[in-house]
């Protein structure tokens, strides 16, 4: 009866594995803010599998081609948005990539299932499922936003390329990608894609665009941002590049009260200018302020390079964009992106998955993929290929200056204080200082 009931809890183990939705994924902030939604045609329901097989090739004189049942199968999870079934010109591509690679290996069966990111059957669910209750069925390679990966590795579930590649070694990779490829002090992932927080505005009412926030101050226009953000990601990017510090000798958690009341003053100035109206604190999302910033005159929003480039892709006019303002001018931007983890425990296996890894990242490829889906390139060879010559410009310079969003356990401790204290700041319910010694107070515990 035992055994009957430890089967029973094995099947049910399975048909979670094999749930998967074709729902558009969300990539809001670094993994927080949205992408692709309206951009691309509904990828059709095929299924949880599709399953590539090598593309016939002509054996030379006197060579066998290998039988596929001797081969090597290596299995690939993605979530929606980079469905090689899909119709989309980013799926196209993927099927065309993976079509190839299959071409040049004869030997390798490639097995895709598409994955929700969240929810029951989804990526990180379904990968603690099966490494505990069915290993064999984990994927050999699997397409991760940093949250789920730093997630996934700290519970385990994914192995560190070590020596199996050296891919990440080149220059042509952006820092924020270096760390983007890091946990602790393991190399976890191979950047597929990248995503900065920036600056969008209306060409046709701002001939240039805002360095710092003493500029934005000047122009005397309304700057919109999602004040309310539980991740505070315009505050926290505002905070760093003044050089914020959000973690002691120790690790833990902690704020520079001088510098967030500097930050705090500055958007006190910026209220009562009429530049941060209290009204901005009903926006949390990206998509709150892209619809006020679409459908208002107002010059300019702090977003996410992938909903600018959504918009830009779905044919919006009068778009432009531009490095996010700070305190003093200088550029710095927070980024987040996407990356291929290695989630199998097959050490052979793992080897022939890195390889993949490496192919999926070539400059070509990834600068066509990344300019078809709306995300920025993590290496600056891929961002090469960009046609739009004055896009690509400054999106590098964007980039060159982008650090890696702090890890998600951090932005939960630290977030939520910077949000209060931004909503205080712009409602006027407290002062920059009291409203610093509180968001420190929260945040700074022994």
């Amino acid at each position: 009866m035992k055994l009957h009931y430890i089967r029973f809890l094995a099947m049910l183990a399975l048909a979670a594995l094999v749930g998967c939705t074709a729902l558009p994924i969300s990539l809001r902030g670094g993994l927080q803010g949205t992408q692709a939604d309206g951009v691309s045609t509904p990828t059709p329901d095929l299924g949880f599998e599709t399953v590539y097989t090598p593309t016939p090739s002509t054996a030379s004189p006197g060579q066998t081609e290998p039988s596929p049942a001797t081969g090597t199968t290596l299995r690939l999870w993605v979530p929606p948005a980079f469905d090689p079934a899909g119709t989309s010109q980013q799926s196209k591509l993927m099927k065309d990539r993976l079509d190839q690679f299959t071409s040049e290996n004869p030997e390798v069966k490639l097995e895709l299932r598409v994955k929700d990111l969240e929810g029951a059957g989804g990526m990180l669910e379904s990968l603690v499922t099966a490494n505990v209750a069915a290993p064999l069925t984990l994927p050999d390679l699997v397409l991760l936003p940093r949250p789920l990966l730093e997630s996934a590795t700290l519970k385990g579930l994914l192995s560190p390329y070590d020596a199996m590649t050296d891919v990440m070694d080149t220059e042509s990779w952006y820092e924020y990608a270096h760390q983007l490829a890091r946990v602790q002090s393991g190399t976890y992932c191979i950047p597929f894609a990248g995503d900065t927080i920036l600056l969008a505005y209306h060409p046709s009412m701002r001939e240039t665009s805002p360095a710092s926030l003493e500029d934005t101050l000047a122009l005397g226009e309304v700057f919109l941002f999602p004040a309310t953000d539980p991740q505070a990601a315009f505050t926290l990017n505002t905070y760093l590049a003044d050089g914020g510090t959000l973690q002691d000798d120790q690790g833990r958690p902690v704020v520079d009260e001088t510098v967030l009341t500097s930050v705090l003053d500055n958007y006190q100035r910026l209220t009562q200018a009429g530049v941060m109206p209290y009204w901005l604190t009903q926006f949390s999302t990206d998509e709150q302020v892209w619809e006020s910033f679409l459908s208002t005159p107002y010059p300019a929003v702090a977003t996410w390079a992938s909903s600018y480039l959504k918009h830009l892709q779905a044919g919006e006019g009068d778009l432009a964009v531009a490095p996010l303002p700070t305190l003093d001018g200088s550029r710095f931007s927070l980024a987040s992106g996407w990356c291929w983890a290695l989630a199998g425990q097959n050490a052979d296996k793992q080897v022939l998955a890195a390889k993949l890894s490496e192919y999926l990242v070539d400059e070509k490829f990834m600068g066509a993929l990344t300019s078809a889906a709306g995300y920025l390139p993590p290496r600056k060879d891929a961002l090469q290929s960009w046609p739009d010559v004055e896009l690509r410009q400054v999106m590098d310079t964007i980039s060159s200056s982008a650090q890696l969003l702090p890890p998600v356990d951090l932005l939960a401790s630290i977030g939520p204080a910077l949000e209060q204290a931004v909503v205080d700041i712009l409602k006027a319910q407290t002062d920059p200082q009291t409203a610093a010694e509180t968001a420190v107070r929260q945040i700074n515990q022994p």
